[in-house]
């Protein structure tokens, strides 16, 4: 594949992944990944499309379950070269686990395949605004700690876990 040819492609896989996104399907956002893609942000540091895959899965259940009349995604600024992409991608959802909405601003990294795969995807967001919307007190108090963001870590890994182990 040529360089433009590779670049072209890398910028069909981020619009496929962030199409796929704003209609909460997991199952299209995860076949954008390689096998052993990595990814990481705020909350999640996850290697292998099965954990990958598993997260999207379950934040799209979770939105379509208790959010989809509030789910919104928008993404802009798409950028590829033959082995990197940028994109920006702004959602305005429910939280899950305390109900409150929520309005991201997300700028988002990728590494690509050869075959136009995502490699490695990281999501970078201002933690503490993240926070004091989704947790409200919590977050606007304790947001800005490494206490606060290790307890939404270990919690999204717990139940990222307890979610893939229910699953067939």
């Amino acid at each position: 594949m040529t360089t433009s040819a590779a670049a072209a492609a890398n910028a069909q896989t981020i619009e496929r992944f962030y199409e796929a996104f704003s209609r909460l399907d997991a199952p299209a956002m995860a076949a954008c990944y390689a096998s052993d893609a990595a990814f990481d942000d705020e909350a999640f540091s996850l290697r292998g499309r099965h954990q990958v895959g598993g997260m999207w899965r379950m934040l799209c259940n979770a939105t379509k379950a208790k959010g989809a009349d509030v789910w919104r995604l928008t993404w802009r600024d798409v950028h590829a070269d033959d082995t990197s992409g940028q994109a920006h991608w702004d959602a305005h959802y429910r939280f899950s686990a305390t109900g409150r909405l929520v309005d991201n601003s997300v700028d988002a990294r990728f590494g690509f395949t050869p075959d136009g795969l995502i490699a490695t995807h990281r999501d970078s967001f201002a933690f503490w605004t993240w926070s004091r919307q989704a947790l409200g007190a919590p977050g606007l108090l304790l947001g800005w700690t490494p206490m606060l963001r290790n307890k939404v870590r270990a919690t999204a890994a717990a139940n990222l876990a307890t979610y893939l182990a229910r699953q067939p």
